[in-house]
């Protein structure tokens, strides 16, 4: 429901959780722009705890300075979350309004999600890619990534079924079937599978700083196209990988259907580089402005339409 508020102008800006996509998705099927810092920066403390590996809270707005804004107002330590860090508030604002020292770079990274990208997506990013020229280049993650999102999903799972045990044990029949049966794959694991699972991010991560050390973000859809029918939230799949790695993901709604719906464009920075993620993300929004091919129409973020209508389920 937050993306939806933003989009409908009810609010300038709203906050939201993701373990595994519930804020880049929704902001992208609403046309707005989400934003998920690295893992542990913005405090979870009173906050329903789902995985405590893979919960990150998040924020909406409709420009990337607001979303700056919104998100160096609630980082910081906090001594309820344990994975929060005594570290200064960062400069989110005042850098994410600056100009990079040298154009930014692009890995355009399909993902081991693109086999659910939509015929819709794939054209829209090969257009974008495109328009972007010598700034962008396709970048592939290699097969030590072909397992991350079942490594994902196994530490949801079981981290889940822990968490809602006591819900599962005392009411079970009155959980979502959904959820019921999430608890009762959980439960079914092995302990070393859920080991690998978590020890799995971090060299994944190292693998990253290849591209990072040569480009400015990686730039992948948010979510497999346009926005669902309302009766479902849609296919978090473009999310999974970088809510595993904790990364820093921001959607933003520069890319649209025939009929006029959003397609979000996901750029993905290298942990703890959140502030110069908004920066190009600033950047990127900026240099678009007046390309005239077909599918790149920045507009202003959540301008209503069929946009706000679709995606309120978030």
């Amino acid at each position: 429901m937050s993306a939806a508020a933003v989009a409908a102008h009810m609010v300038p800006g709203a906050i939201g959780s993701q373990t595994n996509g519930s804020v880049i998705r929704p902001a992208a099927f609403c046309g707005v722009i989400g934003f998920k810092p690295t893992h542990g920066l913005i405090p979870r403390s009173g906050a329903l705890l789902l995985s405590r590996a893979l919960d990150h809270v998040g924020v909406f707005a409709r420009s990337v300075e607001d979303v700056a804004l919104l998100a160096e107002a609630l980082a910081g330590f906090d001594e309820e979350d344990p994975d929060t860090r005594p570290i200064a508030r960062p400069p989110f604002v005042s850098v994410a309004a600056s100009e990079p020292p040298l154009p930014p770079r692009f890995a355009f990274v399909r993902s081991p999600a693109w086999k659910h990208a939509e015929p819709v997506t794939q054209e829209a990013f090969a257009e974008l890619v495109e328009t972007l020229g010598d700034a962008a280049a396709e970048v592939e993650t290699g097969a030590s990534f072909e397992r991350a999102i079942d490594m994902h999903h196994v530490i949801m799972d079981v981290e889940m079924a822990h968490n809602f045990h006591r819900d599962y044990e005392k009411a079970g029949d009155k959980l979502s079937a959904a959820l019921r049966q999430l608890i009762e794959r959980g439960r079914t694991h092995s302990a070393v599978d859920y080991c690998a699972a978590l020890a799995g991010a971090a060299p994944l991560n190292d693998s990253l700083d290849s591209i990072f050390d040569e480009y400015d973000a990686i730039i992948t859809p948010a979510a497999p196209g346009e926005p669902p029918d309302i009766k479902t939230t849609g296919n978090p799949v473009f999310c999974t990988l970088w809510t595993y790695l904790g990364t820093p993901a921001i959607t933003l709604p520069l890319l649209s259907s025939e009929a006029g719906l959003p397609l979000g464009v996901q750029l993905v920075g290298r942990r703890g580089n959140d502030a110069r993620l908004l920066r190009t993300a600033r950047w990127l929004v900026t240099n678009l402005k007046g390309k005239s091919r077909r599918r790149i129409r920045p507009a202003a973020a959540g301008s209503g339409g069929p946009t706000s209508r679709k995606g309120k389920s978030s």
